[in-house]
């Protein structure tokens, strides 16, 4: 029996670059890439990303935090989850879409939801989800490439880069240690790993 039947799909390098490309050319181009780059480079759930404000992210003037906290009501099991800036890719396509969310002062609303839809201004968890699906389909990535793809993705690139299972626990926001395990776990890269550098 296969265990990845039914789970979100890794994407590769190539698919993620494509649905980039893709994305560049839309009309809500900068947001639908942010979700992207929030979903793998920072592991984000859609709920998560639904919840955020601009707030948690940013100052009114746009100057982004290094370390940010999603408070309990944000998250999966209301646990609060903390998360870093530090990707330059993720910090230069959270300040392109800022500055496209300002007001004439040139001031940001902390308090509005950082990613916004065009009818009820604010994504729900659902409506997210679907936005990630439309952006595989749009691509040619149907199946199981879901919203928790980019998460697989980052975590599985994480853990092949040597990222601690403690790290990578705190990083994907999981309560249980058990739960980041399966990541690496499952991982074929890894244990081929394992074994290649083993001797006696």
């Amino acid at each position: 029996m296969n265990k990845d039947k039914g789970k979100a799909k890794v994407l590769t390098k190539n698919q993620f670059n494509r649905v980039i490309k893709y994305q560049s050319t839309t009309r809500h181009s900068l947001r639908n890439i942010l979700v992207m780059h929030l979903s793998v480079y920072l592991m984000m759930r859609s709920k998560e990303m639904a919840n955020l404000t601009i707030g948690d992210v940013s100052t009114s003037d746009g100057e982004l935090f290094e370390e940010c906290t999603l408070k309990k009501s944000q998250t999966k099991g209301k646990r609060q989850r903390r998360f870093y800036l530090t990707n330059t890719k993720v910090n230069k396509t959270l300040t392109d879409y800022l500055k496209t969310r300002k007001d004439s002062d040139g001031k940001l609303d902390v308090h509005a939801p950082l990613i916004t839809n065009q009818m009820s201004g604010k994504f729900s968890p659902r409506t997210m989800c679907q936005l990630f699906k439309r952006m595989y389909i749009a691509v040619g990535l149907d199946g199981n490439y879901s919203s928790h793809s980019g998460r697989r993705t980052g975590a599985s690139k994480l853990s092949e880069k040597g990222c601690s299972i403690h790290n990578l626990q705190t990083l994907m926001g999981h309560q249980n240690i058990s739960t980041t395990a399966l990541y690496i776990a499952e991982n074929p890269t890894i244990l081929g790993k394992i074994t290649a550098d083993y001797s006696l």
